[in-house]
């Protein structure tokens, strides 16, 4: 960071008005940026559809976060009943009024002509010249972007909360000059590619991996040097389920399980324990443990315990790994979908969100396993690329780090653009 920004940062943070800057009611800005109405704005834009019974419409939908628009599955016209619904138009910004104070923003493009949404994803198109919609977008995303939108929906949480459109086109916007803005949001939408281009990335190691796993891990592709004959074995031989229990609050950590691993529980739900009697017992999981959660297991929640000695609820079900197996090997091979798919014989259950597979019959599965040596083998390859997404992941991280940086600076005004 240059000299000069550091200055500015600091005599901002301190409440002192920088040379080429002012002080206003919505803060210290540029001398040449202004607030505006959105109203002075963007123009609300709409085009109903006579809707054709025989017809087929595709609809779209807004993700949340900023993560823009999807498209939903076709439908007759008589399958949208009596829906109010509008041709999409080009070049707009979108908005789920449902859940616009979670960022459920967008902007329409030529790809979306012919599409069409319901009353609840307004359109605005630019007027006056004021406003770039890619930098408004951007605008959404800050603090000070998002707080305009929540400000306008009123009410609890989630459908609840649904976005004023009058209250939404009152609200205050600061910009710098259309041009400024255009160079601003060029600037991020480069690091948006940049982010993009390295999750595909991942994306392609992550196939990679699984490729590998369904070779290696059946047999049907052999590292060199290995040649041996492969066992076959239940689970029960190679996997001890571990049943030792310990109340609230002592000396582990409380963690859930989800399919991305295990975490901590507060991560998720910002407490450490949902439940508040004291008396409850929790079961004990120590690092290595290989766990999962007898519901979900047809959702992909099975994983090794890489996170260490922690107490869970009692539903989920550990297992010590026996030492006459590779660990890593084991855990690789009971997170493949072609080994839960087969595992799920045993589910039983009459409503299918609670179907489970028991730990006692988990264990009765058989497996063909290699030689120790083999199974360490083939373990370091599959180390080797988690080691490389890991790295990866890091990488993408730091940029998402760049790139809220970059907001914060340029849609504050605190960094300026050439224009």
């Amino acid at each position: 960071m240059k000299l000069r920004t550091r200055d500015i940062i600091e005599q901002i943070r301190h409440g002192n008005i920088p040379d080429g800057y002012k002080k206003t009611k919505a803060g210290i800005l540029p001398v040449d940026w202004n607030v505006h109405m959105l109203r002075d704005c963007l123009q609300r834009i709409e085009r109903p559809v006579e809707v054709e019974p025989n017809e087929l419409y595709t609809q779209i939908g807004i993700r949340s976060h900023g993560k823009g628009l999807f498209y939903k599955e076709p439908v007759t016209g008589e399958a949208l009943g009596n829906k109010s619904v509008f041709w999409i138009e080009p070049d707009c910004f979108i908005v789920n009024i449902v859940f616009a104070w979670e960022q459920a923003i967008g902007k329409t493009t030529q790809s979306e002509i012919g599409m069409i949404g319901s009353h609840r994803f307004p359109m605005y198109r630019p007027v006056n010249d004021r406003v770039d919609i890619n930098y408004l977008i951007y605008y959404f995303l800050t603090k000070r972007g998002t707080n305009i939108l929540e400000a306008a929906s009123p009410g609890g949480a989630g459908r609840n909360k649904t976005l004023g459109q009058n209250r939404f086109l009152k609200s205050k916007i600061i910009l710098p000059s259309i041009e400024e803005q255009q160079k601003i949001a060029a600037i991020l939408m480069t690091q948006d590619k940049v982010i993009e281009l390295k999750e595909k990335h991942l994306t392609e190691k992550q196939q990679q991996k699984k490729y590998l796993m369904q070779q290696l891990l059946t047999g049907k592709k052999r590292l060199h040097g290995f040649c041996g004959e492969w066992k076959k074995t239940k689970l029960k031989n190679i996997l001890y389920e571990r049943k030792t229990y310990s109340t609230k609050g002592l000396e582990y950590p409380h963690v859930t399980l989800s399919t991305q691993g295990i975490f901590p529980k507060n991560e998720r739900y910002d407490r450490d324990h949902l439940v508040r009697d004291e008396d409850k017992e929790y079961k004990i999981t120590h690092k290595g443990d290989i766990c999962y959660n007898p519901a979900n297991l047809k959702f992909g929640v099975i994983c090794e315990n890489t996170f260490g000695d922690a107490i869970f609820s009692p539903i989920y079900v550990t297992f010590e790994v026996r030492k006459n197996v590779c660990r890593e090997y084991l855990a690789n091979y009971v997170m493949r979908w072609d080994f839960i798919n087969a595992v799920r014989k045993y589910e039983e259950g009459t409503v299918y969100e609670r179907m489970a597979v028991k730990p006692e019959d988990f264990l009765k599965f058989e497996i063909s396993l290699p030689q120790i040596e083999e199974q360490i083998a083939i373990a370091e390859v599959l180390s080797a690329a988690d080691q490389e997404m890991d790295l990866l992941r890091q990488d993408i991280e730091q940029e998402i780090q760049k790139k809220k940086a970059l907001m914060q600076l340029l849609l504050t005004g605190i960094v300026r653009v050439k224009v």
